[in-house]
């Protein structure tokens, strides 16, 4: 594969999937400049990345440089972090919205967000329903490529600490060989198979827009086939 000059945003780049994501980003020679919105530091510097401060609940006061070819939305919070249910709907549902909106009047024509297994804007449960209320909204949103990736339980080492999280990933570590067939979708999945998977949906258009965790796992599976036959996308290996 050639070097190319495509052009990436991240929003959520200081989280677990999204620092990932960067970092793979940067390594691969198709990306020419890897910008990303944030209002803590990264803390690494990189000939092809930009950092903007930015507040992502402004979203739209970076607009001028809201531009590129892809948009990577990896922004979420949670209800012991943020408890008051309004301020966590103007995250997990207000950011990936605006930028939805920003990518339709910048033109840009794929954005990529993280949701999460269970979404519905129906459901009894906040959480679940904040998200599915997202994820309708931003696929009516007119912008030509979205995918929305609905990961299970995502396992990796934060720098924060999240004990419920931490919790929940040892008795998921028990139940995960219990599902099967069908049900393999609510096994635990690794952050750095979701940002695999989201790299390999930007250059590899989808039919269904909803991506559930166990073909998020398929399509992580096919980026790491994809950097061993073509070792310029990526200098992991």
């Amino acid at each position: 594969m050639e070097r190319g000059d495509k052009k990436a945003i991240v929003l959520g780049a200081t989280g677990l999937v999204g620092r990932l994501l960067t970092l793979n980003l940067l390594e691969d020679e198709r990306y020419s400049e890897v910008r990303i919105l944030t209002r803590n530091p990264f803390g690494l510097k990189h000939s092809r990345l930009t950092e903007t401060r930015a507040d992502l609940l402004a979203l739209q006061d970076f607009k001028a440089v809201f531009k590129g070819d892809v948009v990577f939305c990896c922004v979420g919070t949670t209800k012991a972090k943020t408890p008051d249910e309004k301020d966590y709907r103007a995250i997990d549902y207000g950011i990936p919205v605006e930028a939805s909106r920003l990518c339709k009047e910048n033109e840009i024509p794929t954005l990529i967000v993280v949701s999460a297994l269970g979404a519905n804007p129906g459901s009894p449960f906040f959480y679940n329903r904040i998200k599915g209320e997202m994820e309708t909204a931003v696929l009516q949103s007119g912008v030509p490529h979205i995918y929305v990736l609905q990961p299970s339980l995502i396992g990796g080492s934060r720098d924060e600490t999240r004990r419920g999280e931490r919790m929940a990933q040892r008795i998921m570590h028990f139940l995960d060989p219990l599902w099967v067939g069908p049900m393999r979708k609510y096994r635990m999945i690794d952050a750095a198979d979701i940002a695999d998977a989201m790299i390999y949906l930007s250059d590899h258009p989808q039919e269904i827009p909803r991506i559930p965790s166990d073909q998020i796992l398929r399509l992580a599976e096919a980026r790491k086939l994809e950097i061993q036959d073509n070792p310029i996308r990526n200098d992991r290996n």
